[in-house]
């Protein structure tokens, strides 16, 4: 699986220590050195099965200077939300755990992340 990783994140670390227990190999995306393009946060989003500002970090600075409060939160405007997120990575919730299967999971609960071991031990490839 991959891992949208901040270092800085204590979510992020409990994460890899978490795997690292369980023994599911993994490897590191910095997603804040190396920004999804707005091509890859849309698939992040269809296998979260999540919209935009459902995985936004609303109370970031830079989320506070674009006003992302007030932005409406319909079909028409996702693609906004994808582009500010895209141009300010720091608004993406983390840690994101991109699993072999074709799923993803927000691995900020300890629940998240027995779903996202669940799953890779159950996956054969």
């Amino acid at each position: 699986m991959e891992i949208w990783n901040n270092p800085a994140c204590s979510k992020c670390a409990t994460a890899r220590a978490t795997l690292d227990e369980a023994r599911v190999p993994y490897r590191l995306r910095a997603y804040l050195e190396e920004p999804p393009t707005a091509a890859e946060l849309t698939e992040v989003l269809r296998r979260l099965d999540a919209r935009p500002w459902d995985v936004c970090r609303t109370q970031e600075p830079a989320a506070q200077e674009l006003g992302l409060a007030d932005w409406p939160r319909d079909a028409a405007s996702e693609s906004r939300w994808i582009a500010a997120m895209v141009a300010h990575p720091e608004l993406i919730q983390r840690p994101i755990l991109l699993l072999d299967d074709g799923g993803a999971v927000v691995g900020r609960s300890a629940e998240a992340l027995r779903t996202a071991i669940d799953r890779s031990v159950d996956d054969p490839g």
